[in-house]
């Protein structure tokens, strides 16, 4: 059955095929479980060493603090992992146990439940234009457009915002689901429990604050909603081509920092070439955002329209956001939905 996205898509897809070889296009979907291992492999020296200098030089403060901020990012790139296996795009067996075992083994770092996670990401691939089914704009998108409210994203508030949404969503769901991830759930609280208590045990407090509460709890939000600010915030709602926000490449700095999930408008188009073959996806649709006159943005200046000229989501921030009252209006929806 075809989905929002697919019908909504016919109105550029000729376009999208006309920009790209249809053998470029394959080469671009070629799976290749070990570069998969190796930006895992890298995640995890990152981690070690981060682990290693808030060890060994945690009274430190220019050693450790930059050490907690490459553990919080490390922490959040498991999410992109996790994308990866809901996508089924690690290994070229699909359906595979292997995929669903590194799905919860990638859920794990950042406490997230794996069942949830592919069902919440498939219905926004699904669903994406609409304001109802597409679960990360329902339930997860600022309905208070202020600049206070939308700071708590970037603070441990997140926490409790990401998985009150979540419940919501999950309240529809078939009950064996609900169930699973109850389950998971649960066993990511006992975790995130466990692993300070073991550090606070082994090494003192300040090495568990250093280690993994400021990580998960200071950092990965910042880190968090900085990624999901290049994503669907900065549209064109008339025109499904533009319903993703198209981030400028950035090489040395977001490609590694956000493991290619930058490419955020490019993964939509063809949601099942793997992450490390996104930059090269976008250097073949340049002629394409051309035609279509989308323009490139920058987290800087993203983080500029979201938070200091308070743009609404959702909407294009070229032509600004709309008037105070609607924004009042929205903000009086969304005490009225609790």
């Amino acid at each position: 059955m075809a989905t929002h996205w697919d019908k909504a898509a016919k109105s550029f897809r000729a376009d999208l095929s006309a920009a790209i070889s249809a053998d470029t296009l394959r080469a671009l979907h070629e799976i290749k479980p070990w570069r998969h291992a190796l930006v895992v492999l890298r995640q995890l020296v990152f981690l070690a060493a981060a682990v290693w200098v808030i060890l060994e030089y945690g009274h430190l403060w220019y050693a450790w603090i930059p050490a907690s901020i490459v553990i919080g990012f490390v922490v959040f790139d498991f999410t992109v992992l996790v994308h990866e296996v809901v996508h089924e795009i690690v290994t070229k067996e699909r359906k595979s146990l292997g995929h669903t075992l590194l799905g919860h083994l990638y859920s794990a770092p950042s406490g997230l439940s794996f069942s949830q996670f592919r069902r919440w990401h498939l219905d926004h691939h699904d669903n994406l234009g609409t304001e109802d089914k597409d679960p990360k704009r329902h339930s997860l998108t600022p309905k208070i457009v202020t600049r206070a409210y939308k700071a708590l994203y970037f603070t441990p508030a997140l926490v409790p915002i990401y998985f009150r949404a979540a419940r919501r969503e999950a309240a529809n769901y078939e009950p064996a689901l609900k169930q699973r991830i109850a389950w998971e759930r649960r066993a990511a609280i006992l975790l995130h429990l466990t692993i300070p208590a073991l550090l606070w045990w082994q090494f003192g407090g300040a090495a568990a604050l250093k280690l993994h509460i400021l990580p998960v709890f200071f950092v990965f939000p910042v880190a968090f909603t900085v990624n999901r600010l290049g994503q669907h915030y900065d549209i064109d709602p008339q025109a499904p081509a533009h319903w993703g926000t198209l981030i400028k490449p950035s090489p040395l700095l977001w490609d590694r920092v956000f493991l290619w999930s930058n490419y955020h408008l490019e993964h939509h188009y063809f949601p099942r070439v793997p992450f490390y073959n996104l930059s090269a996806l976008h250097r073949h649709l340049k002629p394409f955002f051309k035609q279509q006159g989308i323009r490139p943005r920058t987290y800087g200046g993203l983080l500029w329209d979201w938070l200091v000229r308070n743009r609404t989501p959702h909407t294009d921030w070229s032509r600004g956001s709309p008037p105070a009252a609607a924004r009042r209006d929205s903000r009086e929806r969304a005490l009225a939905e609790g």
